[in-house]
């Protein structure tokens, strides 16, 4: 069911923004004429000047007005990066006497298993600012000590003094009866001082499991105030360009939530824009008839993979972020902080376009993760990029415009960044600039096949059954040597793929996700007693969504479970459909299922316990992205030599002006096309051609398909 706008103007435009660390995108749509897109440097200092410079630049060489845009989408790193860079809120946390350390305890898990001297990361919540309060309530909800407000009114007192600017509170078992914390809510907002952001794991995440609940609450306060400047200024910046158009933000599992749900829940949105371009690669290569795919996502600082099966993306409860590298949350643990929120499945390396060479102590050549970013960028940008960058090793390789790139308006200096790459890669390793140039691609193309497998090998999938499906804008740069090395003999590239990811963001469902702890064993459950349950959450995630706006008809309702064998330590999550006859037999049914799908095997004489409800409400959006082709700048054919591989001679090779020179026809390797957003590499031994939705399928042999 599609959003019903309510404004009737003739002309209604929707802009999609992804703001990455290197490049801003911005795609703006409209039923009456082809999406137009632009790419800017992002600015680092304050993200939202960049997005509302390009808006209004675009606007105003169109002639939009801004009154005719009727929603910004946006994905933002802000939320990523303040946990990385350890720059989030002074942060304090309130929690139940005896359970001040749960977040050193943590998980006993070691994510370098011989590594005897690896160090957990540091909490981001400091000793001194972990706070006891005396209370507790059981298991089942029945209260066993009595809050003592005394003991409320003197942590709080005592953040006042340390100065926090944002506070966590998580009591034990607060999920089953949460009328504790909100009293501790209630005498905190009355202690501190106005400004202060609070947020309790009942209303962030009241589901089991302390560590897990306490990590989750405490990212979520850590971010508040960060991400409320963000929106703030950003809102501001919009404003000044008269863009008041609703602004929705871009979660982490892949739909949207409006800024102002936004502000107090921005632990949703620590992989905003990872996950919106994989929402819009799964449509389009469902449109083109591809359910098996694996994404492959190269910007200017990472590398991000996700598999996509049946045409769904692989999804995740259990995230862990400020890791560094994460080669897939199913796989790596006790790298980084818990976040247990719903998100789609990435992994993510430090290896983009902007990552910087670099030797280790034995001598051994390193690309990334360290980004050169937007500013000062690689060496060719001519900024003042003093590192060299894989960019700097593809332009010599000749897969790069020696000129320019952006359609010739980001100008580049060829020989600055031959001369770095001799100096300060060749002569260390003994190498040509150009030899030495293949060696970082090659370097860099293995770190990225490492992420590929952490997403299909690693979990049992053979990765030469599915189609790499390769955006960003390095993406189609590096695909055909991703897939040589997995063997993959087809990949598709989307039209205007290096701004997919701001496209995606425009197919994403606004969404509202609860859940409540409801536990017991499924066969002594009653079926009215299940489903009155789902009614409610239901209706109270429906509330967000008719608050803003949206009718009843526009909004559906996902229900799912989360069940387990009676003894089990985690849970498996099934969709449910309440309007089923004897509603619990099925709950447990579809459980069976999944776990023979999930582990191989299942018990069906066990009983099996549910511990959880969920409920997604949702208004859903138009899931055909169509990105057009631009109008190429020229038809002419020109050529360049360039080096395909370690061992083979360079080769003249042809240079296409945009991929509307090859339709109705094959075009065989060696090729590359340049367009505006991206620049699509085609070794020897692979053929491309166009579909009717513009979409570049690339196939390895010389044979027709």
């Amino acid at each position: 069911m599609n959003q019903v706008i309510k404004s009737k103007s003739v002309n209604r435009y929707r802009l999609g923004v992804d703001i990455g660390g290197t490049f801003t995108d911005i795609v703006l749509t409209s039923d009456r004429r082809p999406p137009l897109v632009r790419k800017i440097s992002s600015t680092p200092e304050n993200y939202a000047s960049a997005v509302a410079e390009g808006i209004d630049a675009l606007i105003k060489e169109e002639q939009i007005k801004p009154e005719e845009i009727s929603d910004v989408v946006h994905a933002t790193t802000v939320a990523t990066n303040a946990i990385l860079e350890g720059k989030g809120a002074h942060t304090g946390l309130i929690t139940t006497k005896g359970f001040r350390d749960v977040l050193e305890f943590r998980r006993v898990r070691f994510p370098e298993l011989y590594n005897l001297s690896y160090v957990k990361p540091k909490p981001l919540v400091e000793r001194r600012d972990r706070l006891e309060v005396i209370e507790r309530i059981s298991a089942d909800g029945s209260v066993t000590v009595k809050l003592d407000e005394t003991s409320v009114v003197n942590a709080a007192s005592k953040l006042k003094e340390r100065g926090v600017t944002a506070v966590a509170i998580c009591l034990l078992h607060s999920y089953i009866n949460s009328s504790h914390e909100k009293r501790v809510e209630e005498i905190i907002r009355d202690i501190m001082p106005t400004g202060t952001f609070i947020c309790s794991s009942y209303d962030v995440l009241p589901e089991i499991r302390e560590y897990e609940r306490t990590s989750t609450t405490v990212v979520n306060a850590y971010l508040g105030p960060v991400l409320s400047h963000y929106l703030f200024q950003l809102r501001k910046k919009l404003n000044d360009i008269k863009v008041s158009s609703p602004l929705y933000v871009m979660q982490s599992g892949g739909g949207q939530m409006s800024d102002s749900t936004a502000i107090n829940l921005p632990a949703y949105f620590v992989e905003s824009g990872p996950a919106a371009g994989v929402v819009a690669a799964a449509a389009i290569a469902k449109r083109a008839g591809l359910e098996q795919i694996i994404t492959l996502d190269i910007g200017g600082t990472t590398a991000k993979t996700a598999i996509v099966e049946g045409g769904e993306p692989s999804r995740t409860s259990e995230y862990e972020v400020g890791a560094g590298v994460n080669l897939s949350s199913k796989l790596v643990k006790g790298a980084g902080y818990s976040i247990k929120l719903p998100f789609i499945d990435v992994s993510e390396i430090g290896a983009g376009g902007g990552s910087v060479v670099w030797f280790d102590e034995g001598g051994l050549m390193k690309v990334g993760p360290e980004s050169a970013g937007s500013f000062p960028g690689p060496v060719c940008y001519d900024l003042g990029g003093d590192k060299v960058t894989l960019t700097d090793a593809n332009l010599l390789l000749g897969y790069l415009n020696p000129t320019g790139l952006l359609d010739g308006s980001m100008k580049i200096n060829h020989e600055k960044a031959f001369s770095h790459v001799k100096q300060l890669v060749g002569n260390h390793l003994n190498l040509s600039a150009m030899d030495a140039a293949m060696g970082v691609f090659t370097v860099a193309v293995n770190n990225m096949v490492r992420a590929v497998k952490s997403v299909s090998t690693y979990r049992g999938r053979d990765p030469r059954e599915f189609t790499l499906v390769a955006f960003g804008g390095n993406g189609a740069v590096l695909v055909a040597a991703i897939a040589d090395e997995l063997n993959i003999t087809k990949f598709l590239v989307p039209s205007r793929s290096g701004v997919l990811s701001a496209a995606g963001l425009l197919a994403a469902d606004t969404t509202n996700e609860r859940v409540r702890y409801l536990f017991g064993v499924v066969g002594d459950l009653e079926d009215d007693l299940v489903l009155s349950a789902f009614d409610s959450l239901g209706a109270e995630a429906s509330t967000q969504l008719l608050e803003q706006g949206f009718s009843s008809t526009e909004i559906s309702i996902g229900m799912f479970a989360d069940l387990r064998y009676k003894g089990q330590a985690f849970e498996l999550t099934v969709p449910i459909d309440i309007h089923t006859p004897k509603l619990t037999n099925m709950m447990a049914q579809r459980f069976h299922e999944e776990h023979q799908r999930t582990y191989g095997h299942k018990s069906t004489e066990e009983q099996v316990e549910l511990v959880s409800i969920r409920v997604s409400a949702r208004v859903s959006k138009p899931k055909e992205i169509t990105l057009e082709r631009g109008e190429s700048s020229s038809a002419k054919l020109e050529r360049r030599m360039v080096k395909f591989k370690a061992n083979a001679a360079v080769e003249e090779t042809i240079i296409l002006k945009g991929r509307e020179h090859i339709d109705n026809k094959c075009i065989f390797g060696p090729a590359i096309i340049e367009e505006y957003d991206s620049t699509i590499v085609i070794p020897p031994d692979w053929r491309a051609e166009v579909d009717v939705s513009g979409n570049l399928i690339v196939s390895k042999g010389k044979g027709k398909s």
